[in-house]
């Protein structure tokens, strides 16, 4: 533990967040297949089978989305939060808040909802991919 940061634990608490938010998105998503009858196994709704498929998919494609940037926002969290902990968890926190409003606005049934307030959310990945160069480049000097 001597060679974490105490303030490693914001970041630690900041991962515990997004799975929170991971778990709230996933009930949406059941939510939305009760309410518009998509069943399993099935992952997208079809339009030529059902009328609401755009609102159900608009769902399912908010969850999705999170799910597959989640890897990138773990990873850069984790490393960059090893160098710059502080400002890693706080750029964690700009993001998860963004993904909820990049779900909720996408869940509308209009794509272009997701981008309001979802697009700080790229903007707080990019200040994580700095903050893992600069723990990268600080352990090359070390």
């Amino acid at each position: 533990m001597e060679l974490i940061e105490k303030e490693f634990g914001y970041v630690v608490i900041t991962v515990v967040l997004y799975c929170f938010l991971n778990m709230w998105m996933a009930y949406q998503v059941g939510q939305a297949r009760k309410k518009y009858k998509v069943f399993y196994p099935t992952l997208y709704a079809l339009e030529s089978d059902n009328k609401d498929a755009k609102l159900f998919n608009c769902v399912q494609r908010g969850h999705q989305n999170s799910l597959e940037m989640m890897p990138m926002f773990f990873v850069l969290l984790i490393l960059g939060g090893m160098g710059h902990p502080c400002v890693s968890a706080a750029l964690g926190l700009v993001y998860i808040i963004s993904r909820y409003f990049y779900f909720t606005g996408y869940s509308t049934g209009e794509p272009k909802n997701r981008l309001s307030l979802g697009r700080f959310g790229f903007l707080a990945l990019f200040g994580l991919m700095i903050c893992t160069i600069s723990f990268g480049i600080n352990l090359l000097r070390t």
